[in-house]
């Protein structure tokens, strides 16, 4: 992890990124955080255990636990020292009385808040972080879709909602675009839909360093296709007054921006954005990008930078079927 984190951005990359955060100061400090380790946080699940019972399981073991979000009892940092590995090898952990989760990863279904009872789907759900998060929101009611088109991650995702009793869960495992089609074609609608989209990972520079060498424009400019095509037909699946959360752990624009703009000229009056509220700061979204000018409404999406919370970098933005 040294050797990663001593490596240089490679220069295109900071040219874009100097186009996006523009004020020299700031960018300087997003430069800097980069080379810090993240939080240690973690994510009680309230199916097992309520957060005032895990804090203090968490305490008589002589962790120092701080709660940063007061209307988020279940979100906590560690703030003590551990030794390698006791995060995810503790007691608390294997009995799935909590999951280890990055803050900014936390911030999409806070967003989207799905009810006990409703009809839910995480179209690209593994490992699970944001379906057992979601089980918990739902207190384990109604039913939820994960559906992870890799066997391998498949494997890993049952297993952590195995860990965290997550009963209201179907695993599916189908491309997500063909899934959506099936369920368009039986006519089944969902209340609420995620789409945590496979994406370049620029905001996951500081938990995962090597990123630095992986980065690659090519990649940028061709996930989009993707994104789009997921996202299109998951929204096409909503309900009336049905919500959606299109969200990447990234900062380009490609990635971001211009798919929501997709979204608003594919669906015009039937998509409309809705502004959230989140625990942390988010900026604006963009509404231009090198040479293209997009929906002005792009600028109700949210941009998560490590900087302004001391979390990873995200993206997120909330659509509702208006019609």
């Amino acid at each position: 992890m040294t050797f990663y984190r001593n490596i240089e951005p490679k220069p295109l990359f900071i040219e874009r990124m100097k186009k996006i955060i523009t004020n020299e100061k700031d960018f300087q400090e997003y430069l800097k955080i980069l080379k810090k380790p993240i939080l240690r946080s973690i994510r009680c699940n309230t199916v097992k255990i309520s957060p005032e019972k895990l804090k203090d399981r968490l305490e008589k073991k002589g962790w120092k636990i701080n709660q940063p979000w007061k209307d988020y009892s279940e979100v906590m940092i560690v703030e003590s020292e551990l030794s390698p590995g006791e995060l995810g090898n503790s007691l608390e952990h294997l009995l799935g009385y909590y999951y280890i989760q990055e803050l900014a990863s936390m911030l999409p279904i806070i967003a989207l808040f799905p009810k006990p009872n409703e009809f839910f789907m995480d179209l690209c759900a593994s490992p699970g972080s944001k379906t057992t998060q979601a089980a918990c929101f739902m207190e384990n009611k109604g039913t939820i879709i994960a559906n992870e088109m890799n066997a391998q991650r498949e494997k890993i995702l049952g297993s952590n909602l195995e860990r965290c009793g997550v009963s209201n869960v179907i695993i599916t495992r189908k491309e997500g675009e063909v899934l959506c089609k099936m369920f368009k074609q039986k006519k089944i609608y969902f209340d609420k839909i995620i789409v945590d989209a496979p994406c370049s990972g620029e905001g996951t520079l500081r938990s995962t360093p090597k990123t630095y060498l992986m980065w690659n424009i090519k990649t940028i400019k061709g996930l989009p296709r993707i994104q789009k095509r997921l996202c299109q037909a998951a929204f096409e699946i909503l309900k009336k007054n049905g919500e959606m959360i299109y969200s990447t752990c990234t900062h380009a624009p490609e990635e971001n921006e211009e798919v929501v703009n997709f979204m608003l000229q594919t669906f015009k009056d039937k998509i409309e954005i809705l502004k959230v509220s989140l625990p942390i700061k988010a900026r604006q979204g963009l509404t231009a990008w090198e040479d293209k000018e997009y929906n002005k409404e792009t600028i109700k999406c949210n941009r998560i930078y490590p900087q302004d919370n001391d979390t990873e970098g995200f993206f997120l933005v909330k659509f509702k079927r208006v019609k």
